[in-house]
């Protein structure tokens, strides 16, 4: 192997692995780099710029010029002064003679420096930069003990742990290997294509033959963006072939990409009959659970055909598509199967079973919620003049659908699949819309709710959330937030704001926390609660380009 370059090279470091957590490589890619760059700098090295790749079997970062070793750096280390430094004959003193010890050299070499105190002695040397070769093996184990791995997990009879089996290290400066041991393993110029169409190793002549090498020869697009991109266009593509739009998701997308690395759009159909089932609930199983694409068409309504990404060019693609149509169909028909199963008894009917499903142990159960959001409801819709006979129905139906065997599949369907039942039972549309208005918005980019009913429904259940779990002690506390309650305060300041609603916010957390009186006693939390939510305030306006001091000028007034 050849001694690592002098000059500055291209710096390539791939660890090659088993399959890494799709939900987890963007992260664990980002940290890697970061964690490269951060060591290389604290080590005194030049980084302007990096580049990560990561691809199901592969993490790596290259890093486009890097010196071959650290700056060489001037040292200076004061020591005694020139009069504690010899004694009344001209002898060094024991002081002197241990400071020169220390620093490696005689005290005749030290020099003197004059300062506004007297003069001193010092030591003054230039210390040559450690190489690079002598520093990444520390700052590689550095970075990869810092990756964001809730389990490690160990293999064969190994003592390494990571969070997948580790296979290879591929460790470049320029045209030269540098030598070092990961995890076990010895650096090389070998990097390993895709698993079934380029099993072999691939050697590299030099850092910057990486991507181009991985895709040319190793069917591999190491790239993550731009695997990702290459993914979405194909989608797009397909969409439109099929005679609609493909559904986009980010994160479905992100977890598609993870999962491949030489992607290739497929397409599918199912049967008909499924699509009486609620578009949202069949979008819901084909994207958890299949990975795949679903297709609309111009006017918004599900199509029976969907878009699945594979992992292999395969040589019989209609194998790769019957395959896929094969595994769906009983996904489709479990749905079917809730869907029909869950109309068979009334919506309302499901409140029974809340009177067993415990919300919080101090707080009651669901029903008891439930109860509570309802009262705290009628007082907002009279205050509103809102249909008060609608408020009452959504608050009474809004918690029912948690005990389908839809929302029992699919949690994150609350809320809609209580929409669908209501709509199917006949219930005003107003009251339907508002369960699942109820949980908006639910996230940043979400509205707020429409309708005056699913803006009462959603105060009342936020602010109930709130005051409670203020009042039992469990506020959120640094990244901890398991009730979400600083999207629930933003989202209650959202709505009163965006949809001009004339409420007094304090007298609605009081009345919130004279509902819990049987509980447990909110009546202290009420301020902080109101003060917890205004805080979420400042991030709100500060968005829309109103400066702190006058955030802080209107809210010292407490208006």
């Amino acid at each position: 192997m050849s001694a690592v370059n002098e000059t500055k090279a291209p710096l390539l470091i791939e660890l090659g692995t088993e399959e890494l957590p799709p939900k987890a490589l963007k992260k664990l890619s980002a940290a890697f780099t970061q964690g490269i760059v951060d060591g290389l700098k604290k080590a005194g090295f030049e980084i302007n710029e990096a580049e990560s790749f990561a691809a199901p079997r592969r993490l790596a970062v290259l890093i486009p010029a890097v010196a071959g070793s650290e700056p060489d750096r001037d040292i200076e280390r004061k020591g005694p002064s020139l009069k504690a430094a010899y004694d009344e004959d001209g002898n060094p003193s024991k002081a002197v003679m241990g400071f020169a010890r220390s620093c490696g050299v005689e005290v005749a070499d030290l020099q003197q420096q004059e300062t506004g105190k007297g003069t001193w002695l010092v030591f003054k040397a230039s210390e040559k930069g450690k190489s690079l070769a002598d520093l990444i093996e520390d700052i590689i184990n550095q970075a990869l003990s810092r990756l964001p791995i809730p389990k490690r997990m160990r293999w064969g009879n190994k003592t390494a742990e990571f969070v997948r089996p580790v296979h290879w290290l591929l460790l470049m400066h320029g045209d030269a290997v540098i030598d070092a041991e990961i995890m076990g393993l010895k650096s090389s110029a070998r990097t390993y294509g895709h698993r079934f169409h380029a099993p072999a190793a691939i050697t590299l002549a030099t850092a910057t033959d990486y991507q181009q090498k991985l895709a040319t020869q190793g069917y591999v697009l190491a790239s993550f963006a731009e695997r990702k991109a290459h993914i979405k266009q194909q989608v797009i593509t397909t969409g439109k072939q099929l005679g609609g739009e493909a559904v986009l998701d980010e994160a479905l997308l992100d977890e598609v990409c993870a999962l491949n690395e030489w992607p290739v759009a497929v397409a599918g159909e199912f049967e008909e009959i499924y699509l009486e089932v609620p578009a949202q609930a069949l979008i819901k199983t084909m994207q958890d659970n299949q990975k795949y694409f679903p297709v609309i068409d111009r006017d918004g309504h599900l199509k029976n055909c969907f878009i699945t990404i594979s992992n292999i060019d395969s040589k019989s693609p209609e194998k790769v598509k019957q395959g896929n149509e094969r595994v769906v169909r009983p996904r489709l028909a479990d749905a079917k199967f809730f869907w029909e199963q869950d109309l068979k008894q009334p919506l309302e009917s499901f409140n029974t079973a809340l009177e067993k499903v415990v919300f919080q142990k101090k707080l009651g159960t669901i029903a008891d919620k439930t109860r509570r959001v309802t009262a705290l409801s009628e007082k907002i819709a009279a205050q509103l003049n809102a249909n008060v006979d609608y408020v009452k129905r959504a608050a009474l139906l809004s918690k029912c659908d948690l005990m389908t065997d839809m929302v029992a599949e699919f949690a994150s369907l609350q809320g809609v699949m209580g929409k669908c039942y209501a709509q199917q039972a006949g219930e005003a549309e107003e009251v339907s819309l508002a369960l699942d208005e109820q949980y908006k918005p639910r996230g940043a980019s979400d509205d707020t709710a429409a309708t005056t009913t699913g803006q009462i429904l959603s105060l009342s259940d936020k602010l109930d959330t709130l005051v409670g779990i203020f009042a039992i002690g469990q506020k959120p506390t640094g990244e901890k937030d398991p009730y979400a309650l600083r999207r629930a305060s933003l989202g209650i300041l959202r709505t009163i704001i965006e949809r001009q609603l004339d409420l007094d916010l304090k007298e609605l957390i009081s009345y919130s926390a004279e509902l819990l009186q049987h509980k447990v006693d909110a009546s202290s939390v009420e301020q902080e609660v109101f003060v917890y939510i205004i805080e979420r305030l400042r991030a709100y306006y500060l968005d829309r380009n109103v400066s702190a001091d006058v955030f802080d000028a209107v809210s010292a007034l407490s208006p």
